[in-house]
């Protein structure tokens, strides 16, 4: 008999779940510019709480990460959404047009990730970082209560490594939280004496190497192949080339050549390699569709085969339908009685197909740079960005730009980016969930409802975060009329996009950054392709992109995990003196042993920042205090060498523990 799955209980508690993990990423995401995946987190919730019901399984607990992850990840649409308060349109979020938005785009990302799941999960080698952590986790709480299938030694020793990863990564970002020790080290230094500067961003994150150990040694070392393109070519060249203003400190002028001039290229490289990504994907992805319809037209003949069977063809054609419709008309009333009503019917009819199309594209784009890198780093921004550039071009083709009615245009194309941007949020993290569920035997279909669920409980815990914070701080760059807090929040993404838009439909958009990128991304494909041909290592042209767009906050532990990674698999992998004997077995069984141990860690690692993340949220936005718990001033001297010292500990302490339970202590 299967085990229970999709269930009213679990989806309830997925929802619940959802208010917590979606609050803290809005918050943290208007804060920091960067939000976390909550499948893991929520994982582990659901299996405390189900594991007081006897008849609870690890499919059940399956749905109840889908649905927070879900609902979780949709809260990315604050990198977009907020534009429309900065540019001045809103003053603060309408709570039906925001919450249809996310509806509308939302379930769209789950729609066109079906026929994607059998391109890019099914039949992919794809790492999905974050998806094999969740199946881990899952398969560990499992084990502990004595499933069938599972070993329960093996499982009581897995949940050890995930404990002991969760406590070192909570652990460290408590005391971080105190600044008894720093969580990151930074500064800027000149090059030379021509005014080239560069500098440097070391976040001491474990759940960031935990990341880094589950993508590996290939992407971990393209990432960092961006970095060096990044501040050690393009920002001290940059640098150079545009002397600092009088009286522009060497840490601003180098901050802001970054941001508004490097990140550009990462993005024009993110484009080239996503649309080769796209070309090289066409036909697997073309396949899974008809492979999808097809099973639908067969549904009774292949009823049995649960774990390969998405929702009815007729429902996805049916719900896409609905979804277009009522983004075709909250795009319609959003323009009503603005200076570009008049142009109604055509603005919708461009809309319309640029949600479509370039929704199902940033699907794909965004799944599979999600399988690559996971969803907490995959840069979702990055897909924004180019999706305001595409979507303003195409509207000031259709209605000339003029001083009364360049604001509602600008608006509008924040709007209908918004649309796309909550399809793109979904996809980023539904594959994941997706992989997951294969790895635990799932029924895709089943999960998909989940998904959309979890999509409707986001939508409606959105809007009113986003109000209160509005309210409450404000956003850098807005009017922020009545605003309590003096100090408003960034919302780095959200500022910009909006930028982006007013100089694209303003005509004074500069695009030789990503020009330049574009070049970049060219050479890298052609570099890659020439290291695939000829069977070496490849450097995945994405994730130098991705290297290159992302801080160096959020790269530098990544690399550092991947190189640790291949590190510990070369420790504990020992060639046998002859294949098939008995200490070839052992060897093999050792090495197995040892991956699991370092993806359940890893694992582990990823839990307990995250769920921290989720606290330290709630106790930032109670208490109105960037740190609630802090101990020392934010200038106490030690805390830099504290911080190398408790991470540079933790990581030996972890590597140490899992090379002797491995049984490779030798080694070490």
């Amino acid at each position: 008999m299967r085990p229970r799955e999709l269930t009213l209980r679990g989806l309830l508690l997925g929802a619940v779940i959802t208010t917590a993990f979606t609050a803290a990423n809005v918050y943290l995401g208007l804060k920091v510019g960067l939000t976390f995946a909550s499948s893991i987190p929520a994982a582990v919730i659901s299996m405390a709480v189900l594991s007081a019901v006897k008849d609870s399984s690890i499919l059940e607990n399956n749905i109840v990460q889908t649905v927070a992850s879900a609902a979780g990840t949709l809260s990315a649409i604050i990198f977009v959404l907020p534009g429309l308060v900065i540019v001045g349109w809103w003053t603060g979020f309408p709570f039906w047009q925001a919450a249809l938005v996310c509806v509308s785009g939302g379930v769209l990302g789950v729609l066109f990730t079906i026929p994607l799941r059998r391109a890019l999960v099914t039949h992919s080698d794809l790492p999905y970082p974050e998806g094999v952590a969740a199946a881990e986790v899952l398969k560990v709480g499992s084990g502990t209560r004595g499933d069938a299938g599972t070993d329960a030694g093996e499982a009581r020793e897995g949940l050890v490594a995930v404990v002991l990863g969760s406590v070192a990564s909570a652990g460290l970002a408590i005391v971080a939280a105190t600044r008894v020790v720093a969580a990151e080290v930074s500064g800027f230094f000149a090059i030379g004496g021509a005014g080239a500067a560069s500098g440097y961003n070391v976040a001491f994150s474990l759940a960031l190497l935990g990341a880094g150990h589950l993508v590996g040694l290939s992407v971990g070392l393209a990432m960092g192949t961006g970095l060096l393109i990044a501040w050690a070519a393009a920002v001290p060249i940059l640098t150079w080339l545009q002397p600092a203003a009088a009286g522009v400190t060497l840490a601003a002028h180098a901050s802001d050549i970054w941001r508004l001039q490097v990140r550009f290229i990462g993005a024009g490289t993110i484009g080239v390699a996503a649309i080769w990504t796209l070309a090289k994907l066409a036909r697997p992805v073309i396949g899974g569709l008809v492979a999808t319809l097809a099973s639908s037209r067969g549904a009774h003949a292949a009823s049995d085969d649960e774990h390969d069977r998405d929702l009815p063809a007729s429902w996805i054609i049916a719900l896409t339908i609905a979804c277009v419709a009522l983004a075709a008309m909250i795009a319609a009333r959003f323009i009503a009685g603005t200076a570009i009503a008049g142009h109604t019917l055509a603005l919708t009819m461009v809309a319309v197909p640029f949600i479509i199309i370039g929704g199902f594209v940033v699907a794909a784009i965004c799944g599979y740079m999600a399988g690559l890198i996971g969803a907490s780093n995959s840069p979702i921004s990055g897909v924004g960005i180019l999706s305001i550039v595409a979507c303003a071009s195409i509207l000031v083709l259709v209605v000339s730009p003029t001083d009364a009615n360049r604001p509602a245009l600008i608006a509008y194309a924040l709007f209908v980016t918004a649309i796309v941007f909550a399809c793109a949020t979904i996809s980023n993290d539904n594959l994941q969930d997706l992989k997951t569920g294969q790895l635990v035997g799932a029924a895709p279909w089943r999960q998909q409802v989940a998904l959309i669920v979890g999509v409707c409980a986001g939508a409606l815990v959105i809007p009113p975060i986003l109000n209160l914070l509005a309210h409450a701080y404000g956003f850098a760059g807005a009017a922020n009329i009545g605003v309590v807090a003096a100090n408003p929040l960034p919302a780095p993404q959200a500022t910009l996009i909006a930028a982006l838009a007013q100089g694209v439909v303003g005509g004074n958009l500069d695009w030789k950054m990503i020009g330049v990128g574009g070049i970049i991304g060219a050479v890298l494909v052609a570099i890659d392709e020439a290291l695939g041909a000829a069977g070496r290592r490849r450097v995945p042209p994405l994730a130098v992109g991705i290297g290159i767009y992302l801080p160096m906050s959020a790269t530098f532990a990544v690399v550092v995990g991947a190189v640790m990674s291949h590190w510990y698999s070369m420790r504990t992998n020992h060639a046998p003196a002859a294949a098939g004997s008995p200490a070839a077995e052992a060897a093999a069984e050792r090495a197995k042993r040892a991956e699991r141990l370092g993806v359940l860690v890893a694992s582990g690692l990823i839990v307990g920042e995250s769920l921290f993340g989720v606290v330290n949220a709630g106790m930032i936005v109670a208490t109105s205090s960037d740190a609630p718990i802090a101990l020392v001033p934010a200038d106490f001297a030690p805390a830099p060498w504290l911080g190398v010292a408790a991470f540079a500990g933790l990581i030996i302490a972890l590597y140490g523990w899992m090379l002797r339970r491995s049984g490779s202590s030798g080694a070490a």
